[in-house]
This record gives structure tokens, C-alpha cells and sequence, in this order.
């Protein structure tokens, strides 16, 4: 349906062809009508290709009715570009059609020879270009207006579960190629595997941190305390940062407990360890990070990242465990972009029975630390 119009497409009246225009519409915009049946052809090939890939799982008959009307939206935005915008089947994604289209309305030029008058055939492209502007422009429109609906939360944790999926994968392919698994790697490899799993496990984390937002942020995987050694935990934070240290050239230096078999949260400490220490390593350009345990008291222990980083300027410091915090100016140091991992962090530590510090120093580094109840195993 055109929505200022009123105007109704079904898709029943979109049969093979799939558009069907008449001698009035084929001499639309000075175009000539060897040019719109080529543009035609294109979206009858399109319709065939994509029911053949079975494309996303719809329906041929959806299809069918977008690519009639991304045609006639093309007609129209050839003869004004302020033509109106059409509404599509929800299950058909447009702008992916719309670029097969594209690619095989080309192909009908080019298969052509110099059939075709360029100058119609960059007006017929040029449409297409604005077309898909406004489909752009729709698609963020109805992203916006779902972001501010009711349902915003569930539809941040949908495109979190979906990026975490691909995620896995990657980490699970690199790290079996860091291992030599599917055959010898060289250093060089073996460190640039290591710089991927690195960014893919920070993309995976920021997903689940956007998950665990949605649900408080305050989850502790064990139900109760439980026996854990943090030595296994800084060795964990250790493999995983190890390869954005030495492309940076820092020094990472990590100090375990003299007392390591301890009972807590292991699954909560360790995610705010590798954190905390992912962002250290992130804004610190020479130096080092240090991830420090110190022996408080039998039972007590604390922690510490340290880098040598620029530090954090006043201004942000109100705002710094904020979720989803507002930039800064552009051009001026921020310490962390949406704020998460802190928030998340700050949460978790506290659900811990703890409490998160920081101290800073412009140009000196910033330092990270909390104490936590940990009782040695043995004692339990």
C-alpha cells in the first residue's frame, strides 16, 4: 500500500511476469520502454534466482509482490524524486532484493551491448540509488520507533543473541587454528589468530554484557559459592588479552593470591578480571597493565588493574559507570564508548559483596580495584 495515497498491491495480482506496466507507464520519464523491459527481465531473473536459493525462507509470492513494487517505486522515483514510499511484505528484506535487482538489471545492460542509451540507463540506476535511500531512511525510522516502544528491551537482547551466534563460531574456528589443529601455523599466524579471537571475544562480550543489562546486570551465574582457584582465572584473562598486549607493546603483568584455592564466584570474578582489563589495554598506548592480587586478611582478598594509560578527565568521572552513557564532544578523550563493561562490572562486584574503585591521573594511568570475601577452600 502507497502510504499517502492509499493505493493497494497484492501480491496475488504480481504473477510471472512480475511486472506488468502498460505502453503509458513503459514511457515513464523519458525512458524508453527497451530500457523499463530490461528492468523488467532483471526482477522476473531476480524473483527465479532467489525462490531457487530459497532466500531467508520467503514466501515466493512476497517476493513476487516487493520486486513489483520495487519496480514501480523505481518509475516513479525516475520521473520525481519525491515519489512516495511503498510498504512492503515485513517478511521480504527489501533492501537486499532491491540490491539483486540492481546486479541484474546491470547484467541485462551489459548482456545488451549498446542497445541501450546511457544516459536512460543512468537515469533508470540513479533511481534505484534513491529508492534505496528511502528504504534506508524507512528501515531506520521503524527501528527507532520500535527502540522507543514498549518492546526496546527484547528487541536489544534479539540483536544481541544474534551477533553472539557468529561470534562463537569465529572463536571457535580461530582457536582451533591457534592450536594447529587443522595443520601448522608460523608466529606470525599464530599471533594474528590470536588478535582475532581477541576482537571476536570483545564483540561477544559487549553482546552479552547488552543481555545481562536487560536482566539487571547483577546475575551470578553459581546460585551459591563455590570452590575455584584464581590463579586459573588471571591465566583465563591472561590468554585472551596476551595478544592485544603484544601488539601494542605493553608489558601485562599478573600477580596471583599466595592463597589460590578459594570459595566465590568464580564466574563473575573472572568476567569482571578480563573486563576490566580488556578496557586497560584498550586505552593505554605504552607502559603496561598490571592485574594485582593482594591478601587482605585470611579470607579477604583484593584486586587491582593498574595501567599506565592517559587517565580519566574530571568531567567524566560523574557518569563513568552510567549505562549507555552520552558522549563526549567530538575530539575529546573519553574513557569507554557505551559504558557497559563498567556498568556491568561496578554491578557484578557489588553482587559479589564488594565494592568498585577507581583512582585516576591525567597522563599517569587510572587503577581499578575491589576486595572481595573469599574464604580458602579448605576452610568450607
Amino acid at each position: 500500500m502507497d502510504r499517502r495515497s492509499g493505493e493497494t498491491y497484492a501480491a496475488a495480482d504480481l504473477v510471472s511476469p512480475v511486472v506488468a506496466w502498460d505502453a503509458e507507464e513503459l514511457a515513464a520519464a523519458g525512458v524508453s520502454a527497451t530500457v523499463w523491459r530490461a528492468l523488467r527481465q532483471a526482477a522476473t531473473i531476480t524473483c527465479e534466482e532467489w525462490d531457487n536459493e530459497r532466500e531467508g525462507g520467503t514466501r515466493p509470492e512476497d517476493v513476487r509482490a516487493a520486486l513489483g513494487l520495487l519496480c514501480d517505486l523505481v518509475r516513479r522515483y525516475a520521473e520525481s524524486p519525491d515519489a512516495r514510499l511503498l510498504t512492503f511484505p515485513t517478511s521480504v528484506p527489501s533492501n537486499r532484493l532491491l540490491d539483486a535487482l540492481r546486479r541484474a538489471f546491470v547484467c541485462q545492460v551489459r548482456d545488451a551491448g549498446n542497445g541501450f542509451e546511457l544516459g536512460q540507463v543512468l537515469c533508470v540506476i540513479e533511481a534505484i540509488e534513491r529508492v534505496a535511500v528511502a528504504i534506508d531512511q524507512d528501515s531506520a525510522q521503524r527501528f527507532v520507533s520500535r527502540l522507543s516502544g514498549p518492546d526496546a528491551t527484547q528487541l536489544l537482547v534479539e540483536v544481541a543473541h544474534d551477533m553472539r551466534s557468529p561470534l562463537g563460531s569465529i572463536l571457535f574456528l580461530a582457536e582451533r587454528l591457534r592450536n594447529a589443529q587443522s595443520g601448522p601455523v608460523n608466529q606470525i599466524q599464530e599471533r594474528q589468530l590470536g588478535l582475532v579471537y581477541s576482537a571476536a571475544f570483545g564483540l561477544s562480550s559487549l553482546a552479552s554484557d547488552v543481555i545481562e543489562l536487560a536482566r539487571g546486570g547483577d546475575r551470578l551465574v553459581e546460585m551459591t559459592p563455590v570452590p575455584f582457584s584464581v590463579s586459573e582465572i588471571m591465566t583465563s584473562v591472561r590468554a585472551i588479552v596476551q595478544p592485544m598486549a603484544e601488539e601494542k607493546g605493553l608489558a601485562l603483568k599478573l600477580t596471583p593470591p599466595s592463597g589460590d584455592f578459594r570459595v566465590g564466584y568464580p564466574a563473575a570474578l573472572n568476567r569482571v578480571l578480563l573486563n576490566l582489563t580488556t578496557n586497560a589495554l584498550k586505552f593505554t598506548t605504552e607502559g603496561s597493565v598490571e592485574v594485582v592480587t593482594t591478601q587482605v586478611g585470611r579470607t579477604r582478598i583484593g584486586f587491582a588493574v593498574q595501567d599506565t594509560g592517559r587517565g580519566i578527565p574530571p568531567q567524566v568521572m560523574n557518569t563513568l559507570f552510567d549505562s549507555f552513557r552520552r558522549r563526549v564532544k567530538p575530539g575529546e578523550y573519553f574513557f569507554s564508548s557505551a559504558g557497559l563493561g563498567l556498568s556491568i562490572c561496578r554491578k557484578l562486584v557489588e553482587a559479589m559483596g564488594g565494592k568498585l574503585h577507581v583512582q585516576t591521573a591525567l597522563e599517569k594511568g587510572t587503577k581499578f580495584s575491589f576486595e572481595l570475601e573469599l574464604p580458602p577452600a579448605s576452610s568450607m
